[in-house]
């Protein structure tokens, strides 16, 4: 199934919610909508959906403009953050459920339940209630039975907020196989990036409502639309410099612009943590190690510019630049990419509340 989304905005009272968004989704696609919190894209979804009701815009499904097409009508399968599983059901019921009330045979319900079960590695689990599961079983029950009617379209809301890291990381793996055997067209919400760059073939960045970029991961993270996607995709330094020739100096630190950057006077500079380089040296150093930390496979390092704030980078742990590097340690800083943009001020995305009403499960039941 492929999406339109055409010029849609969504307003609660003084709050616009959705402002303005069009995009497409190609059918077998799976797309993620990453961005901040409170900035508009679980109201996105539910719009799609048809739980929510754009003010203006326009939602096309397979090239039917289904604006007024009630939830029920429109063949899509939506997962909560929260499982929403019927608590006094087993699994095999909740799985089954959605098939029931649409009046499907008992042996066609009962095929298609097992087949489910078996795709979702949920053997042995079938006569088990929600309470008697963890939580990343409870999220593949939930999946199951959205996926039991065999909808032509898959919307995830946060799915795997609610499980810890390591179910969460399992889960990420699964969906991605799981899509790639369905083959589904599907849609979830993330604040998460790495979520949404481990799982998506496209990611569309939306903060405060509006569309900031759409491109596939690589794009995103390597040619970002404007100074809040590079801030806001990745760990990355934002530091405020001069322009002094073809140089943005920062105290000591001195980096390369490109050459649409010289008519600054001043600019705000965006080093991602990977492109930056440390080397222990005194006679061309800028920096003071304050702190090294250790994260699994990777090293961040904590610096201090002379002259100006902290800086930090993060390497391989068994990288060879990091010989000689500890707290108190003089090191010479290179930076191999460097995005820039003239200053100006970018208040922080305010975070309101999105919008969930709990009637949406009944109604999509």
């Amino acid at each position: 199934m492929g999406i339109r989304v055409q010029s849609v905005t969504r307003r609660f009272g003084a709050f616009t919610a959705v402002d303005d968004v069009s995009f497409d989704v190609a059918g077998g696609e799976l797309v993620a909508l990453l961005g901040p919190s409170g900035g508009g894209k679980s109201t996105l979804l539910r719009i799609v959906a048809g739980l929510e009701t754009a003010d203006a815009g326009s939602v096309w499904l397979d090239g039917e403009r289904v604006d007024h097409v009630p939830a029920r009508e429109r063949g899509v399968g939506f997962v909560f953050q929260h499982y929403a599983l019927f608590r006094h059901m087993s699994v095999e019921e909740n799985i089954g459920y959605g098939l029931k009330v649409r009046g499907v045979a008992r042996a066609e319900r009962r095929e298609r339940v097992d087949e489910l079960v078996r795709i979702m590695g949920l053997h042995g689990l079938e006569r088990r209630m929600p309470a008697q599961l963890s939580g990343g079983q409870r999220q593949r029950v939930a999946l199951a039975r959205s996926l039991a009617p065999r909808p032509r379209l898959l919307l995830l809301d946060e799915p795997f907020a609610a499980v810890d890291a390591r179910v969460r990381e399992e889960l990420r793996a699964w969906l991605r196989r799981l899509h790639d055997e369905v083959g589904v067209t599907s849609i979830f919400v993330t604040h998460d990036q790495e979520e949404a760059f481990s799982l998506a073939d496209r990611v569309l960045v939306i903060q405060r409502g509006r569309l900031e970029q759409a491109g596939t991961p690589r794009e995103i993270l390597d040619e970002p639309a404007s100074e809040f996607v590079a801030r806001f995709i990745g760990d990355v330094n934002v530091l405020e410099a001069d322009v002094r020739g073809r140089s943005g100096v920062v105290g000591a630190l001195r980096v390369p612009l490109a050459e649409a950057d010289h008519a600054h006077g001043r600019v705000r500079l965006v080093i991602r943590s990977y492109d930056l380089k440390f080397w222990r040296s005194e006679s061309e150093s800028v920096a003071t190690v304050r702190r090294v930390v250790t994260l699994g496979d990777r090293v961040r390092v904590e610096t201090e510019i002379d002259g100006a704030g902290p800086l930090f980078a993060q390497f391989p742990r068994r990288s060879s630049l990091l010989a000689g590097i500890e707290p108190g340690a003089r090191v010479a800083v290179e930076a191999t990419c460097v995005r820039a943009y003239p200053v100006t001020d970018i208040p922080a995305a305010p975070v309101v509340p999105e919008i969930h009403r709990p009637t949406a499960v009944r109604q999509l039941a």
